[in-house]
C-alpha cells in the first residue's frame, strides 16, 4: 500500500489501483454526510478532482493519484457516507483506477513514511 500527502491510500491489485482515504483523513474530516463519486469509464489525469466529500466540518476533494480510467466506484459509501468514518482503510474505498502508467506509484510514501508524515 502507498500513501499520498493528501492522505489517500493506494492499493495495487493486479492492473488496478484501489483508492481511499486514510483513518487520519477521516478523523480530520469528522462525520462524513455526503460522498459524490465519478462515473465508471471516466478518464482522469493526475490531480484532477474526482470525488467530493462533505462532512459536518468541511467539504473536500479526492484527487486522482494517477492518470487513467475509473473502472469501478464504491456505491456503498454513497448510500452510507458514515462508512467512511467507520472503516476508511477497508470497506470505505472510493474508486478503482486502471492507470495508464504505474511509475508515479514510486513517488508515494510507504506506511512507515506516511506515519512519520502525519506523526
Amino acid at each position: 500500500m502507498k500513501y499520498t500527502e493528501e492522505h489517500e491510500w493506494l492499493l495495487p491489485e493486479g492492473d488496478l489501483i484501489t483508492v481511499g482515504i486514510t483513518a487520519h483523513a477521516a478523523e480530520q474530516l469528522g462525520d462524513v454526510v455526503f460522498v459524490e463519486l465519478p462515473e465508471p469509464g471516466t478518464e482522469v489525469s493526475k490531480e484532477d478532482e474526482v470525488v467530493v466529500i462533505e462532512s459536518v466540518k468541511a467539504a473536500s476533494d479526492i484527487l486522482a493519484p494517477l492518470d487513467g480510467e475509473i473502472v469501478e466506484v464504491n456505491t456503498a459509501i454513497v448510500d452510507n457516507p458514515g462508512l467512511v468514518n467507520e472503516d476508511p482503510e477497508g470497506e470505505a474505498w472510493f474508486f478503482k483506477i486502471k492507470p495508464s502508467d504505474l511509475s508515479p506509484m514510486d513517488d508515494y510514501m510507504d506506511e512507515a513514511a506516511y506515519k512519520t508524515f502525519v506523526g
